[in-house]
């Protein structure tokens, strides 16, 4: 995945983090791995509703830009494992301040409580 220039434009530290981890599953994916290493399988299993395609991408991508590392053992049928890579273990205190902001604020965001199932208060004057 070809990786765009953020040199000399404002913010671009933040650009290029964010560049790293956006899309709706590759933050997913580095949480799960803090876990420690996974199966395909297993991560499969833990993000129901993400498609096989969409995994095998975003972990190539992740590869690619040094956040996992990808093991294949030689043997019938192959297993691959997938970890954090140091780079990607940097990773943790944002991924973690990530997960506490979603949760402080769960709510307002799509995964709380459907807003049109909440009875707000009768405002008879």
């Amino acid at each position: 995945m070809k990786r765009r220039n953020f040199a000399h434009r404002p913010g671009c530290a933040v650009e290029a983090t964010l560049d790293l981890i956006d899309g709706k599953w590759k933050g997913v994916i580095l949480y799960h791995l803090q876990g420690g290493t996974r199966r395909f399988g297993e991560l499969r299993r833990q993000m129901p509703g993400i498609t096989q395609r969409m995994l095998t991408k975003q972990l190539r991508a992740l590869e690619d830009d040094m956040l996992i590392v990808r093991t294949v053992y030689a043997e019938v049928p192959p297993r691959v494992e997938y970890r954090l890579s140091e780079t990607g273990e940097s990773l943790r205190p944002v991924i973690d301040i990530l997960k506490a902001w979603g949760e402080s604020h769960r709510e307002r965001l799509s995964c709380g409580p459907d807003p049109a199932a909440v009875q707000l208060p009768d405002r008879a004057a």
